[in-house]
C-alpha cells in the first residue's frame, strides 16, 4: 500500500471509529425532561472546619438520608479540587444533592424521622446550613 494511500485509510478508519464511538454515547434526546424535577440542595458549614473526623463523621449522616423512600438520587460531596476561581465559593465542607419526583416527595422528605433523626444527631456538627430547593424548568 502507497504511504498516502495509507495515511488516507488510518485517516478514515479513526474519523469512522470516533464517530461511532460518539454516536453510542448515551445522549438523552433533545427536549427530555429530567424524570426527578425537584433538586433539594444543601452546604454545610463545620463548626471545626479544619476537622477530617467531623467532615467524615457528617458525610456519613448524609449518606443516610438516601435511604428515605422519596429520594430517587443523592450526591453527597467534599469540595472538589478545580481550578480556584473568584465565582467559585470553598467556604463549606459538606453538600448534598438531592432529587426528587415532585414537591410532595420533598415535603416528605423533611419530616421524615431519618431525616428529623440526622438533624438530632449531626447538628452539633455544623455552624451554618444553606439550602437550595430548585424546580426544573
Amino acid at each position: 500500500m502507497k504511504k498516502s494511500n495509507r495515511r488516507k485509510f488510518l485517516t478514515a478508519a479513526a474519523v469512522l471509529g470516533a464517530g461511532t464511538a460518539v454516536a453510542a454515547m448515551p445522549f438523552p434526546p433533545a427536549g427530555n425532561k429530567n424524570k426527578y424535577p425537584v433538586a433539594h440542595h444543601v452546604f454545610f458549614w463545620l463548626k471545626n472546619p479544619d476537622s477530617k473526623e467531623d467532615r467524615d463523621k457528617l458525610v456519613e449522616g448524609v449518606k443516610g438520608l438516601g435511604k428515605i423512600p422519596t429520594i430517587r438520587e443523592i450526591h453527597v460531596g467534599v469540595l472538589a479540587s478545580t481550578e480556584k476561581r473568584d465565582v467559585v465559593d470553598t467556604s463549606w465542607q459538606v453538600s448534598e444533592l438531592m432529587f426528587f419526583s415532585d414537591v410532595a416527595g420533598q415535603a416528605t422528605y423533611q419530616t421524615h424521622p431519618i431525616h428529623l433523626d440526622f438533624v438530632k444527631n449531626y447538628s452539633h456538627l455544623w455552624a451554618k446550613v444553606v439550602v437550595y430547593d430548585v424546580m426544573e424548568v
